[in-house]
């Protein structure tokens, strides 16, 4: 292969061109002033798992 020499755990792009994901999730802030913007942003994209789960029950 020819990345035999580069360590995959640093690249931002993977082999095949795609940008690479962290395996961890962020961390949590009891204190975080932005959730209610991320709250918005998943809920105006459908990204939001018990929303899925309440559309489904109507």
């Amino acid at each position: 292969m020819f990345l035999r020499n580069v360590n995959l755990e640093i690249l931002k792009i993977d082999p095949n061109g795609c940008q690479t994901k962290s395996a961890h999730p962020a961390r949590f802030s009891p204190d975080d002033i932005f959730s209610r913007h991320r709250l918005t942003l998943k809920r105006r994209f459908n990204l939001l798992k018990f929303s899925d789960m309440k559309r489904a029950e109507k």
